[in-house]
C-alpha cells in the first residue's frame, strides 16, 4: 500500500479560503469529504487530498457568487461522476441558478449566445491558486507522520510539478 499525502482540516481551510465550520459542515453532510482519511470519531483527524481542496475552493467561489448549496451539491456530484481528471481544462459557468460545464471556448460562446451565462470559474486558475497555497503549508502522510513541504515528493501536486519540469 502506498502512503498518500494529505492535509489536515486547518490547512485545507487556509488553502481553500473557508472557515473550519464550513469544512466540518460540508464533510458531515457529504458535500466534500476527505479522500485520504475520513473522521473516525471524536479527536480523529481528517486528511484532505489536493483534489478535495480544489473542490472546496470551487464550492466557496460558487457560494460567493450566489449559487445555492443545492445546485452546488448537484455540480459536485456531476464532477465526481465525471472522474474529475480533466478539471484543469474546464470552466464552470452559472447564471446564479444553474451551473454549466464548459470544456471549450465554443461551449462558453454557445452558453453566452443563449443568454444564460453570467459568470465563470476557470478551474485551471483555481488549480494554480491551490497549488501555490499548498506549496507553503504542512502536509502529512496517510500513516499520520507530518512531512515538511520539501520532503513531499510523491503526492499529486509534486508529480504534476515534475511533469511540468518546475
Amino acid at each position: 500500500m502506498t502512503e498518500e499525502i494529505g492535509y489536515r482540516g486547518a490547512t485545507a481551510c487556509v488553502a481553500a479560503g473557508i472557515t473550519y465550520r464550513q469544512l466540518d459542515y460540508w464533510a458531515r453532510t457529504g458535500l466534500v469529504e476527505p479522500s485520504i482519511q475520513p473522521a473516525a470519531g471524536s479527536g480523529s483527524q481528517r486528511l484532505y487530498g489536493f483534489r478535495d481542496i480544489l473542490v472546496l475552493k470551487i464550492v466557496k467561489r460558487l457560494l460567493d457568487t450566489g449559487v445555492s448549496l443545492q445546485n452546488i451539491r448537484a455540480a459536485v456530484i456531476h464532477l465526481r461522476n465525471r472522474g474529475i481528471s480533466d478539471l484543469e481544462s474546464m470552466t464552470l459557468m452559472s447564471d446564479g441558478a444553474s451551473i454549466y460545464e464548459c470544456t471549450s471556448a465554443d461551449d462558453i460562446i454557445d452558453l453566452l449566445q443563449g443568454g444564460q451565462g453570467v459568470f465563470g470559474i476557470a478551474i485551471g486558475r483555481v488549480w494554480s491558486e491551490v497549488e501555490g497555497s499548498l506549496a507553503h503549508l504542512q502536509s502529512e502522510s496517510s500513516s499520520g507522520s507530518t512531512l515538511p513541504t520539501s520532503v513531499v515528493n510523491n503526492d499529486e501536486l509534486a508529480l504534476r510539478r515534475k511533469r511540468k519540469g518546475a
